[in-house]
């Protein structure tokens, strides 16, 4: 890739990953319809079936599964509010589509990340130098992209996700409890 042009499509900078692709997820809620879709669906007691693979593979997967396959490796870390939003919990529910692809993915508790310098901006990372910055508005809808090569940028989020995958705790051992559970 020349250093002059950067690809823009997310699709093409995950396909352009070389030997890592980081994702750092800071906010409780994205984007939530509470009447139709996927969450409101969950909330209506729908659960996808482990077994029924074709139900639930999407595009995204199989995108993160090619990744993957050329031995890039593809990490998650999600800082979450607890006790855990709705929206946390639907998230939850379904990152074993994630795993099935071959994301590794790990939840941080919010009040553990009090001497992690983080960034303002949920953001991708990949291969240690190209930053996708994921720009929300206050209710959580995208609010378009950035991508930058700063290395001031990339070495902020460098040692921002290092740190909190350090202190995340796997998916398989992740469990979300409820507030009285918490204050036990």
């Amino acid at each position: 890739m020349s250093p002059n042009v950067l690809p823009v499509e997310f699709a093409d900078l995950l396909a352009s990953a070389q030997r890592s692709a980081v994702h750092l997820e800071m906010r409780d809620s994205y984007a939530v319809d509470y009447e139709r879709g996927p969450f409101a669906e969950w909330c209506a007691g729908f659960r996808y079936d482990p077994a029924d693979r074709a139900s639930w593979w999407r595009p995204w997967l199989d995108l993160v599964r090619d990744t993957v396959s050329r031995g890039v490796t593809v990490r998650r870390a999600r800082i979450v509010s607890e006790p855990v939003s709705e929206y946390t919990r639907f998230l939850y529910d379904n990152t074993f589509t994630n795993v099935a692809a071959g994301e590794q993915v790990r939840w941080l508790p919010r009040h553990r990340t009090g001497t992690i310098a983080l960034p303002g901006n949920d953001f991708w990372l990949f291969g240690g130098r190209l930053v996708r910055w994921n720009h929300f508005t206050g209710s959580g809808v995208s609010a378009g992209g950035e991508v930058t090569e700063d290395p001031t940028a990339a070495r902020l989020c460098e040692e921002s996700f290092e740190r909190a995958w350090a202190k995340a705790v796997p998916h398989d051992q992740y469990e979300i409890r409820s507030a009285q559970e918490r204050e036990r």
